[in-house]
Order: C-alpha cells, then structure tokens, then sequence
C-alpha cells in the first residue's frame, strides 16, 4: 500500500466553483488545496484512488487521468466538493473540465499516484465506525441533534499505525459564497487536525461520502477559518476515538484485489415549472423571516437559490451516463458513487453486508444530484438543480450492491 500528496496551486483570479451566483474570482490562498493518492498493490493488480479538492469530477477527466497514469489497473478519481476551488465544470448532468484544469489536474494526479507507488509497502487494514455529532446533518430540515455516519480506516505496517483514511458523508461547506479565498475548507481542516493529532509518521487522507443532502449548516457556528478549525477539531477527535477503540480486520499484506465497473444510464428529471417554484420558495423565506426562524429561514433561502438556478440554467432534459464502481481487497468492499448521493443510498449500498464497506460519492463523473425518490416529493434544493429523474439514486445504489455482492461471491 502507498501514499503520495501534491499541492494543487490555483493562482489569484481564478473562477471558483461551487457556488451558482457568487460575484468575483480568487483573491489568494487560505490554505492549499491538495491532490492525494492512496494505492493498494497485491503483486498482481494495483488499484488506485486519487481524492481532489475540487468541487467536482467529470468522466472526461477521468479518462484522461486514466490514460496518463501507468502502470494502475484500476484509477478512481474523486472530488472532495469543495466551494473554495476551482471551477472544474461543475453543471448538473456532467460537462467538459475547463482548461486548464483538465490538463493541471492529470498532472497532479500522475504525480500524487507516482508519489503513492514509491512508498509502497506491505500493511494489514482494520476498519472502525460511528456517529459523528456536532458536524453534519440533513440541511433541508432540522432534524435535532447534527449527527452522521463516521469510517475510518487504520493502515498498520511492521506493527505500527502508517495511516488513516476517513470518508466523511458531509459538504465540505463551511466557508460561504461570500468567500474568495482558496481553501479545502472542511475537508481540509480534517486533515490537518488529524495529522496535528498523529504527529508525523502518519499519513492522512480525508474522502468526501454521500454527502448530497448533508452539510454542515445547522451544525456550524460561524462561516470562517475559526469555525474550520473547530469543526475539523471536532470531526478528529471523532476518529481518534474510534481508532482507540477495537477495529475490524478489513484486510492484510497478502490479501487479493478485485474489482467490477458498470455505467448506468440514468432518466433525465422532467422539466420544472420553475415559475410556481419561485413564487413557493420566496413566500416561505418571507413567512420563516418574519416569524424569526432562523433555521427555517436558511432552508428556505437554500430552496429559493435551487429555484433560482432552475429558472436560469434549466436542469433535465437529456441521459445521463453514470460510472458505479467497487473493488474488494480482503473483507474490505469499497464503491465509488458518481455525483451527490443521498446519504440513504450509501445506507441502500451496504444494507446487506456485515462486512466493513466504504462508499465514496463525488467519484469518476458529475450527473450532479442524486436524490432518494422520496424527495422527489418535495422543491428542495438538490431536487430542483437534479438533472436525474426519481429513482436514479436507487438505481445506481443497487447497481453498487450488486458489484460487491459480485465481488463477495468471487471471493468465497
């Protein structure tokens, strides 16, 4: 197993994504964004997984990392979500990755999976896992106490912790649209409190989950670098905890590697009538005002920008093609779902297996939004900007549960 990191520059005057209608480019860093590989090697096929803090990977970066990374059977390439970096063609339904950030961003992952290759060396996994309070929870409502699931996972080399990767299943948003400053925002702030915490010796890596409806919004106490740090503080005293705890076996040195891939051709969401929409959402951001709900208020106005951006950019309209992907190395199981899964449709991935499964969102293509059908019922935000029909969502969550049940079988 390896590890390498690069920084990913991003130089003043940048277009930045994440945020529909924010005014201005980049005015200087905050801290740096960063492209980082992990490899798992088992002397015959080698996978690879680079995490990029960008707001979004579209499938035509993913080809072209592909292509330009040697000697890698199997290259994920996923995106932290940031809404401090750059704009990477960030559209509902998937888009061309704008120059020069195609090319910026192979070449930083051909150096973060090289760097990962070098220090290849055997190591056992073990895995951990619990709820994580104070950070996260589902932004369309209050639902009380902010909590989601935590994984985490230990890499253990000559008896000694080497590294930990955690995926974390919120939006990496605290820092607001206001904000021209370059950061990995959340995401970042994990990682550094967790490398404080472990000292060096020890690698970290932070994954983006499913994390479409979940942010930070009812949980955070403020939008800027104080708040990072305490949220991110939060969030590694979390894994620390867990890590002091018993984990389970997920895999060791002489286990094999496996992996399965499917596209999955997704409806497109019926066009909306974004015109009652607007006039739904403005009134209920007027009643939460005026009757001084302030969480409701934030609902409320999220709904009138996802109505906003329906009535300007139009969403639907056209298939989208969506890679799922898993692989298993020992009792591990991972998959990579594409765009902003509910967090329900990791829960749908992984229903069955008793064994240790991560599930990444954000990885190999951008259909954007991937509501649960349920929510399809609703004018909330992910709803409205979603190009995908109802029941998309649940469609590639099976789809991912029926790669792993695949991989499970091979291996007995």
């Amino acid at each position: 197993m390896g590890f390498g990191q690069v920084v990913l520059p991003v130089p003043t005057g940048t277009p930045m994504g994440g945020y529909a209608f924010r005014d201005g480019t980049s005015d200087g860093v905050l801290d740096d964004l960063r492209v980082t590989a992990i490899t798992w090697y088992d002397g015959d096929r080698r996978v690879a997984l680079a995490l990029v803090d960008v707001v979004c990977v579209n499938a035509d970066l993913c080809r072209a990392a592909r292509a330009a990374v040697p000697d890698v059977d199997v290259l994920w390439v996923a995106a932290s979500h940031t809404h401090a970096g750059p704009e990477t063609g960030c559209v509902p339904g998937g888009a061309a990755t704008p120059e020069p950030w195609r090319a910026e961003l192979t070449a930083r992952i051909v150096a973060a999976v090289a760097a990962a290759r070098r220090t290849e060396r055997d190591a056992d996994g073990l895995a951990y896992a619990g709820q994580l309070r104070g950070v996260g929870s589902v932004r369309s409502h209050v639902t009380g106490t902010p909590a989601v699931p935590l994984d985490v996972v230990e890499v253990v080399a000559a008896g000694r912790r080497v590294g930990v990767l955690a995926v974390l299943p919120v939006h990496p948003t605290v820092l607001p649209a206001a904000n021209l400053g370059v950061s990995a925002d959340l995401t970042g702030a994990v990682r550094r409190a967790l490398a404080d915490r472990f000292g060096a010796g020890t690698w970290v890596a932070v994954a983006t989950g499913a994390a479409g409806d979940i942010s930070t919004r009812h949980a955070r106490q403020g939008q800027d670098q104080r708040e990072l740090a305490r949220l991110g503080g939060v969030a590694a005293d979390r894994c620390v905890e867990l890590l002091a705890g018993t984990g389970r076996p997920a895999w060791s040195a002489g286990s094999r590697l496996d992996t399965r891939s499917a596209t999955v051709r997704l409806a497109p969401k019926p066009r909306t009538d974004t015109a009652a929409v607007l006039d739904g959402a403005a009134g209920a951001l007027a009643a939460a005002r005026t009757g001084g709900d302030e969480a409701a208020a934030r609902v409320a106005a999220g709904n009138l920008d996802g109505a906003r951006f329906a009535a300007e950019y139009g969403t639907g309209g056209a298939a989208v093609d969506a890679e799922v992907g898993a692989w298993r190395i020992g009792r591990l199981a991972v998959a990579a779902l594409p765009g902003e899964p509910f967090l329900a449709l990791a829960d749908r991935v992984r229903a069955d297996r008793p064994a240790p499964t991560l599930v990444l969102g954000y990885a190999n293509a951008y259909p954007g939004y991937l509501p649960t059908s349920d929510a399809y019922r609703t004018d909330q935000y992910e709803v409205l900007v979603s190009a995908v029909a109802a029941g998309g969502g649940e469609r590639l969550a099976d789809r991912a549960a029926d790669l792993i049940a695949d991989l499970d079988g091979s291996a007995q």
